[in-house]
């Protein structure tokens, strides 16, 4: 019992410091998140058009926040291009008390009641050069405006972005600020998703990072990968796993790779390093989703300031020692 008591304390306390501001983070090392209009192919690296977002703010937060969004138009220098720029993204907030609890708001598609929750704010974006590397901001809103969850003891928002039409890819960031015109961290604030649709970096040095939270009932996990286009390797460190190699999926396909959770695992972090493939021909432009499940088919949360900060190996963890 003490032993839990201590783990519980340890887990509130890493969920309170996390100083997540900016979508995705600096540790993850991520480009863009990624959003195609609906009328795409999905070997562009896009298979549902749709991604969603939460964004958690702790109880003692009680200010006016902003979710600002970069470069939310399709069109300019860092969108995909399908011709001619002709797709319409929306961004829709949601609130109140059903915003996260619901299945279908922490599902991996579009389907269900998947909006569920308060509509606080939208907006539509096309090809519009007053966004493009540009910020446009939603709020202000109040924390009590979300939905209080007991176990992060915060309150969560969810952004939805869907491709509603045309076929390019819209590329773009987040960031969850305390001023309406400037990017100002709100301290102890988080985001979280279920599925991370996002752009590869070009260069091949460069390693992406995602952090999926391994709570105390994990006993399997399942990586899941869409359109990888076979660009690399994916590796999984953790406190107990010095660098695991994990499958990657082809163009326009799923792969799928199940794996047990090991001793000292639970309640921390998983590292899923992103390598690029550095050999010819070199992807360019690579747009992929992820996801990652327990044992129970639940879909488990990527924060990008990880739990318990950056898991580091550590080798005295999982080794055994022989009797002689």
């Amino acid at each position: 019992m003490f032993r839990f008591i201590l783990i519980s304390i340890v887990l509130i306390y890493c969920m309170l410091s996390a100083g997540a501001q900016p979508v995705p983070a600096g540790d993850e090392n991520i480009p863009y998140l990624m959003t195609f209009g609906h009328l795409a192919d999905t070997h562009w690296g896009d298979d549902d058009f749709s991604q969603t977002f939460f964004f958690k703010l702790p109880k003692e937060y009680t200010d006016p926040f902003y979710i600002r969004v970069w470069d939310p138009d399709c069109g300019g220098e860092v969108d995909e291009l399908n011709g001619v720029f002709n797709t319409r993204t929306t961004f829709e907030v949601f609130g109140g008390n059903d915003c996260h609890s619901p299945d279908d708001a922490k599902g991996i598609d579009p389907v269900g009641d998947y909006k569920s929750g308060n509509l606080l704010a939208s907006k539509a974006f096309a090809d519009d050069p007053r966004y493009d590397n540009a910020w446009y901001t939603f709020g202000p809103f109040n924390p009590t405006e979300g939905e209080w969850i007991e176990y992060w003891q915060g309150y969560v928002f969810k952004i939805i972005v869907e491709g509603v039409d045309g076929d390019d890819g819209n590329m773009y960031r987040f960031y969850l600020s305390t001023d309406a015109d400037n990017n100002r961290d709100v301290e102890g604030g988080n985001a979280f998703a279920y599925e991370y649709s996002f752009r590869m970096h070009n260069n091949p040095n460069e390693v992406s990072h995602i952090y999926p939270f391994v709570d105390d009932r994990a006993i399997s996990v399942k990586q899941m990968n869409w359109d990888w286009d076979n660009d690399g390797i994916i590796r999984i460190v953790s406190v107990a796993r010095k660098g695991q190699l994990s499958k990657v999926s082809g163009d326009n396909e799923w792969a799928e790779d199940e794996f047990q959770i090991l001793e000292g695992e639970k309640n921390t972090s998983l590292d899923l390093q992103l390598h690029k493939r550095k050999s010819e021909p070199l992807v360019r432009n690579n747009n992929v989703v992820i996801n990652v499940r327990n044992q129970y088919n639940e879909v488990m949360p990527f924060f990008v300031i990880p739990i318990g900060g950056v898991p580091k190996y550590k080798y005295s963890i999982g080794v055994t020692k022989k009797s002689n």
